[in-house]
């Protein structure tokens, strides 16, 4: 019984596997000194869930195993949330009220990229890159971002699922 309990799904290693491609990708230094990404928690955060909705999306493409592997990348994710907290010292007691409020951000986060990356429209997601992303910086545009994050997009669908999973090709991070 308790083998059952603590047995590793395939899943399991396949969302661990792509989640750590995904931060790999979402960290390129590229965002930060290219495209004006300030580097703070805060900002990363909006990186990395834009990667993992964009790997989402193109596994839910491929109907249920899709989904389910994406479903097991986005269980990771929000592991992975949890952990950052803890190691920021975030105490126990308070670790659930941040994670309803990072959930609701993340949540907040998919719904507004998710039309948008969809339809393959620049300007509303760049607007809501903008808005989160920059933090609504006077000056500061989303749309080489959005420009990016519709390459991505376009780039992960002309994949094989084999490939998305082996290795994930992303879009470059030009200026």
């Amino acid at each position: 019984m308790l083998q059952k309990l603590f047995r590793v799904r395939p899943n399991d290693r396949i969302g661990l596997d792509l989640y750590a491609k995904t931060v790999e990708q979402a960290r390129d230094p590229a965002f930060f000194t290219d495209l004006g990404v300030a580097d703070e928690i805060d900002a990363r955060f909006e990186l990395y869930t834009l990667h993992i909705l964009l790997l989402i999306l193109r596994l839910r493409d491929e109907g249920e195993a899709g989904a389910e592997i994406g479903q097991e990348l986005f269980d990771v994710y929000v592991s992975a949330l949890d952990n950052a907290l803890r190691e920021l010292g975030v105490h126990d007691v308070t670790v659930g009220k941040k994670m309803r409020k990072l959930g609701e951000a993340l949540y907040g986060r998919m719904t507004a990229y998710e039309g948008p990356v969809r339809a393959a429209d620049k300007a509303t997601l760049a607007e809501a890159l903008a808005r989160n992303v920059y933090s609504g910086a006077e000056g500061k545009s989303g749309e080489r971002l959005a420009d990016y994050a519709l390459r991505a997009r376009a780039g992960l669908a002309a994949q094989s699922l084999k490939q998305v999973l082996a290795q994930p090709v992303w879009a470059e991070v030009a200026a």
